[in-house]
C-alpha cells in the first residue's frame, strides 16, 4: 500500500481529496467534527515535512452550481483553529483565484478549495476537469475513504495525472487496514451486527458475511421482514414485504453454512413514531393492528450482549431502532454498552461508519472501541467484496 510515510513533501505542493462533507447547523456551525479530526494527521505529516496542502472536497449535494448553504467557507474558521494554521480559501476549485492561490503557496501552508460538486464534472468523473484540478499539486493524496466507492472526478480520475506521485493518506490506510483485519484475518467468535431499516440495502453485505461470521444479529427495521416472513404480527412496523422469500433464505442459508442467526424476540411497540408515543415491550411477532416496533426490547438487548462481549472480532453497521429518539434508543445504546465491553476485554470492534458511527458519537464511545469508519457506503462496498474506484487509482 503506497502511503504518504514512503515520501518526503518537502517543497512539494500536495493535492489532498479530503472528506469534508460535515454536518451543519443553521448557524454554519460543525455539529460533528470527526471527518475533519480524521484528516488532521496527514496533513500535518505533510506541513511537517516541509510541504503544502491543497484540499479539496465536496459538501451536501448541490444541484444547481454554487450555492451558499453547501459553501466550504464555512468550515474555514474551525479547521484553522484544528490544525492551527490559518488555512486560505479559494471561491471555485480550477478558477483563476485557485490558480493564483495554489502557485503562491509557501512549504507549512494550507489552501481550501471551494465545493468540488459546485461543478457536475466532479460526479461525471471528467477528465477534463479532473486534470484541471490535478495542475493545482505535484502530488496527490487521497484521504477521503467516505467517497472512495465514487469514480468521481477528484477521487479516481485525476490520480492518472500523477502516475509516479500518488499515494493513501493515513484515513485511507486506516481504514483499508483496519477493514481488511476484520474480513481476512478475525479472531473467533466473529460478531456481525446488522441494523437499519431494510434487508435490501444490505443485502449483498449480509450473503458476503455469511460466509465469513460465526455469529449475525439482525436489528431495526430490517428485522420485522424477518419476522413477518416467517408468520408473524408486525402491525404497522417497517416491512419489505417482496423481500420475505428473500428473508426465509438468509435464515436457511445461515443455518446451512453454520452461522447463528440471531433475531429480536421483543420489540419495544408505540402508538405513533414520536418521543412521546406510548410505548411497551411485547413479543416483536405480536404486534397489534395499528401500533409499531421502533425498537428491540429489553429481552433481545439482553440476549444481543451475551453474544457480543463472548467476541472477539465485532462489525456493527446500523441502529437497533430510531436511535435519534432518546425514547427509541435503549437497544442501540444496550449495544453499544456491550461492545464497548467486548472491546475492553480484548476484543477488536469496528463500527462501520453512517448511523453506527453517529449513535457511537451519541453515547460518547468514540475512543471506547476499536475504530469508527469515516465511510457508510464505502465501507459498505469493500466488505461486499467489491473494488473500490477510490482504491483501485492510487494502487494502479
Amino acid at each position: 500500500m503506497k502511503t504518504i510515510d514512503d515520501l518526503n513533501f518537502a517543497g512539494k505542493k500536495a493535492l489532498v481529496r479530503v472528506d469534508f462533507n460535515v454536518p451543519l447547523d443553521d448557524q454554519f456551525h460543525i455539529t460533528d467534527d470527526n471527518r475533519i479530526k480524521g484528516a488532521k494527521p496527514t496533513i500535518e505529516k505533510i506541513l511537517k515535512d516541509g510541504g503544502s496542502v491543497i484540499l479539496m472536497s465536496h459538501l451536501g449535494r448541490p444541484k444547481d452550481g454554487p450555492t451558499d448553504k453547501y459553501s466550504l467557507r464555512h468550515i474555514v474558521d474551525h479547521l484553522s483553529k484544528e490544525l492551527g494554521v490559518k488555512v486560505q480559501f479559494a471561491d471555485d476549485c480550477i478558477g483563476e483565484q485557485a490558480k493564483e492561490k495554489a502557485a503562491a503557496l509557501k512549504p507549512g501552508e494550507v489552501l481550501l478549495l471551494e465545493n468540488l460538486r459546485f461543478y457536475k464534472e466532479e460526479e461525471k468523473g471528467d477528465k477534463d476537469f479532473a486534470e484541471k484540478l490535478s495542475k493545482l499539486g505535484d502530488v496527490y493524496v487521497n484521504d477521503a475513504f467516505g467517497t472512495a466507492h465514487r469514480a468521481h472526478a477528484s477521487t479516481a480520475v485525476i490520480a492518472q495525472f500523477f502516475p509516479h506521485a500518488k499515494y493513501f493518506g493515513y484515513l485511507m490506510a486506516a481504514e483499508l487496514g483496519n477493514a481488511q483485519k476484520v474480513l481476512e484475518h478475525p479472531e473467533r467468535p466473529f460478531t456481525a451486527i446488522m441494523g437499519g431499516a431494510k434487508v435490501s440495502d444490505k443485502l449483498d453485505l449480509i450473503e458476503a458475511l455469511l460466509d465469513k461470521v460465526d455469529n449475525l444479529i439482525i436489528g431495526g427495521g430490517m428485522a420485522y421482514t424477518f419476522v413477518k416472513a416467517r408468520g408473524g404480527e408486525i402491525g404497522q412496523s417497517l416491512v419489505e414485504l417482496d423481500k420475505l422469500d428473500l428473508a426465509n433464505s438468509l435464515v436457511a442459508k445461515a443455518a446451512d453454512k453454520g452461522v447463528k442467526l440471531i433475531l429480536p424476540e421483543d420489540a419495544q411497540i408505540a402508538d405513533k413514531f414520536a418521543n412521546d408515543a406510548k410505548v411497551y415491550d411485547g413479543p416483536n411477532d405480536e404486534i397489534p393492528a395499528g401500533l409499531m416496533g421502533l425498537d428491540i426490547g429489553a429481552a433481545s438487548a439482553v440476549k444481543f450482549a451475551q453474544v457480543i462481549k463472548a467476541s472477539k472480532t465485532i462489525l456493527w453497521n446500523g441502529p437497533m431502532g430510531v436511535f435519534e429518539m432518546d425514547t427509541f434508543a435503549k437497544g442501540t445504546k444496550a449495544v453499544a454498552d456491550a461492545v464497548v465491553e467486548a472491546t475492553k476485554n480484548g476484543a477488536f470492534s469496528l463500527i462501520g461508519g453512517g448511523d453506527s458511527a453517529a449513535a457511537v458519537t451519541k453515547f460518547g464511545y468514540t475512543d471506547k472501541v476499536s475504530y469508527v469508519s469515516t465511510g457508510g457506503g464505502a465501507l459498505l462496498e469493500y466488505m461486499e467484496g467489491r473494488e473500490l474506484p477510490g482504491v483501485k487509482a492510487i494502487n494502479e
